[in-house]
């Protein structure tokens, strides 16, 4: 029987396997901040599918920082 796998835990470490993806991916050079409109872009798909989940995931980490 397959094993269930356990919801929650350490979710963040096994999202960010690919430091930088988001950055090859839109163009930007590492090290630099992604501007808000390439994040807009590749959110909507402009950069393909696999950018587009790369900005969601930036999206949510982003919220998680405290201010």
């Amino acid at each position: 029987m397959a094993q269930k796998k356990k919801s929650g835990g350490n979710w963040i470490a096994g999202a960010t396997e690919n430091k930088g993806g988001l950055h090859r991916s839109t163009g930007t050079p590492s090290g630099q901040k992604i501007p808000a409109s390439k994040l807009a872009k590749a959110a909507s798909g402009g950069y393909g599918k696999k950018a587009e989940k790369q900005a969601a995931l930036a999206k949510t980490l982003g919220k998680l920082r405290k201010k």
